[in-house]
């Protein structure tokens, strides 16, 4: 990659099938053990797909993933790509206290680093779950020792979202003293919102054209695009679970033609890991903490 050219990243959330929140209504918790798991398998196709491509992306695995199938980690991290953090049990944050958040992410990162033998620095909460409610965490993850976050999505969305964030990549100056690196997933300013564009059940429900002009129409602000992708997303013959038809069109949704698509966009545009793109010449690192609410931030100390 010559220099000057934007980094863009790629990225992997490494979680089963049953463990999403769209299907949060039909799977209990308690039975995740018990159902059929696919994570392993799926993992492996997305790995053979890079290594035929000689592309390198972030790994965010699920500690409760790394803990049960420890291959899947080593794998990863033998190919070459990066590790990063999802969390231990894929608890939304803003529905855990901060003492709770901060053992579970210790965990986690400790299962990771054993078994990948390299440091952790990258980490994403489950459902983009740090919100408003949830700035507290940023202390917590930088006291754990975490150089980056890509967990605040600057989009409007149910379940998650600040939609007054930044859109670019930026440094975050914590309420703690810390500091941060925040790359969040990519939107494209259309009027007065931002359009969410970076993968995941929007790059199944938009056609692929779409995807390539917003990767492009970011790249001219000079900004690297964030794309991620579930391993689950490439597996059409996962089991259908009963729920919602809000939650069916978030999780089946043209899953069965995701991988092609992946392949595709793989082939025209050149990424690579999220540590990488941070180290890159062309990132622009901004020093931001105005969206960071201070009451919020600080109740991470008062309630641990």
């Amino acid at each position: 990659m010559s220099a000057g050219t934007i980094h863009n990243a790629l990225s992997f959330d490494v979680e089963d099938y049953f463990q999403v929140a769209a299907l949060a209504e039909a799977v209990d918790r308690k039975s995740w053990d018990r159902q059929p798991s696919r994570v392993d398998a799926n993992t492996a196709r997305l790995l053979d797909l890079l290594a035929t491509r000689g592309v390198h992306a972030t790994f965010f695995v699920l500690g409760w993933i790394a803990e049960r199938y420890p291959a899947i980690v080593r794998s990863i991290a033998a190919a070459g790509h990066e590790i990063a953090c999802h969390g231990y049990s894929h608890e939304l944050i803003y529905r855990q206290s901060p003492a709770a958040f901060r053992e579970e992410t210790r965990r986690s990162k400790g299962i990771l680093e054993e078994q990948a033998q390299t440091r952790v620095r990258g980490y994403r909460a489950a459902t983009w779950s740090i919100t408003r409610q949830s700035l507290w965490a940023l202390d917590i993850l930088a006291e754990q020792g975490f150089s980056y976050d890509s967990s605040i999505f600057p989009t409007h969305h149910d379940l998650y979202g600040i939609p007054e964030a930044p859109r670019v990549p930026h440094r975050l100056s914590l309420p703690g003293g810390a500091s941060l690196l925040e790359f969040p997933p990519s939107t494209v300013r259309i009027g007065p919102a931002n359009l969410p564009v970076a993968g995941g059940g929007y790059f199944r429900l938009l056609p692929l054209a779409v995807t390539r002009w917003a990767i492009r129409r970011i790249n001219r602000e000079g900004v690297p695009f964030l794309f991620y992708l579930h391993p689950w997303e490439i597996d059409p013959d996962q089991p259908r679970m009963k729920v919602g038809l809000k939650s069916r069109l978030r999780h089946y949704t043209n899953i069965d033609s995701c991988e092609r698509k992946l392949a595709a966009l793989l082939d025209e545009f050149p990424m690579g890991t999220i540590w990488d793109a941070l180290q890159a010449p062309t990132f622009p690192s901004r020093a931001v903490s105005a969206y960071l609410s201070p009451v919020a931030a600080g109740s991470a100390g008062a309630a641990s």
